[in-house]
């Protein structure tokens, strides 16, 4: 597989609670020579070694002096798509007394908060933090939860936009998304709410709760033939990304996904923020908490970096030529 890299990116900013990280509070005690602190992750997902993000928080955590094994233990729980599962693994990670809780998605760090009240709860990617109740607000998280927020404005309608520009005249559009997931589901309704104005006139809900929902999901989706699909980032919808992308190639159907790891196992495209990034930032709050910052101190951040990446050798696949205004926007082309 042959990658190159493009200068141009698509970047959208997030609200004024996006604070630069050179706005963090100083910590407020040095890190203790000789002391082993203990980082608890936890992931409704499986453990994925393709999901470049899961090798990101070691990572930037031993860039800041971080060691495991010197300074750092990290004790991993994956809930493996079983979200009844979750407050049982954040129950051990508080029974471990684990110094930070490192959560993925919403409902890891739902599971979290509802376990613990005093061990700080760092969010690696919450979709919708706000609407879940897990802080109060993006400036003032208060209580032991901070950390990224997955959210942006206007990411449904920017989707929408790209699709139209790989479908000319496209009206009908469906949307898969997990119905388990608070993030999911806002995303549905922004992608609703910004197609009229964008002139599409049908925007089909095909949700997902297990696996033994995607048979009815595919069939509800060839009775209606959208002209495009959408498929809503989530640690579900992730697992069984090899079925949705094979079942879009075998529908022809141009399909625009989340995260950069769909189009690597190809999919069509992805337009999203990038995780990898977010990753980095919320290792860069564990440090600080682990420096004796507060949760409570620190404002959740949105993304600001944004990704575009296009599959030519599916789009030639599907039998699409694409704009080459499109391909020249990408931040990585896979041919």
């Amino acid at each position: 597989m042959v990658e190159r890299t493009r200068r141009a990116f698509i970047t959208l900013v997030g609200g004024a609670a996006a604070a630069s990280s050179l706005s963090w509070p100083l910590a407020a005690r040095a890190q203790q020579p000789g002391k082993t602190h203990t980082v608890g992750y936890l992931s409704p997902a499986t453990y994925e070694p393709e999901f470049s993000a899961v090798s990101i928080l070691p990572a930037t955590l031993r860039e800041l002096g971080w060691v495991e094994g010197k300074n750092l233990a990290i004790e991993r729980r994956y809930a493996d798509n079983r979200l009844d599962r979750l407050p049982a693994l954040a129950a051990e990670l508080v029974a471990l007394k684990v110094d930070i809780i490192a959560a993925f998605g919403t409902l890891g760090p739902l599971a979290a908060k509802q376990a613990t009240t005093t061990i700080p709860v760092v969010m690696m990617a919450a979709g919708d933090p706000l609407g879940s109740g897990l802080i109060a607000s993006l400036a003032r998280p208060g209580g032991n939860v901070t950390g990224m927020s997955l959210m942006a404005p206007e990411l449904g309608g920017k989707r929408l936009e790209l699709l139209q520009e790989v479908v000319p005249g496209l009206t009908r559009v469906a949307v898969l998304w997990n119905a388990s997931n608070p993030y999911s589901s806002r995303h549905f309704k922004e992608t609703q709410a910004a197609a009229p104005s964008l002139g599409i006139t049908a925007v089909q809900s095909l949700e997902v709760r297990g696996a033994d929902d995607f048979a009815a999901a595919f069939a509800a989706a060839k009775r209606e033939r959208p002209q495009a699909l959408i498929v809503v980032e989530d640690p579900f919808t992730f697992t069984y990304r090899k079925p949705i992308i094979d079942f879009a190639t075998g529908q022809r159907l141009p399909a625009l996904y989340g995260i950069r790891e769909f189009v690597q196992a190809e999919g069509l495209m992805c337009y999203g923020a990038s995780l990898a990034d977010l990753y980095r930032r919320a290792a860069g709050y564990v440090d600080k908490i682990l420096k004796g910052a507060k949760p409570a101190d620190l404002p959740v951040q949105q993304p600001t970096k944004f990704e575009l990446v296009i599959n030519l050798r599916t789009a030639k696949a599907l039998g699409l030529q694409l704009p080459e205004k499109l391909v020249a926007l990408a931040d990585e082309v896979i041919e």
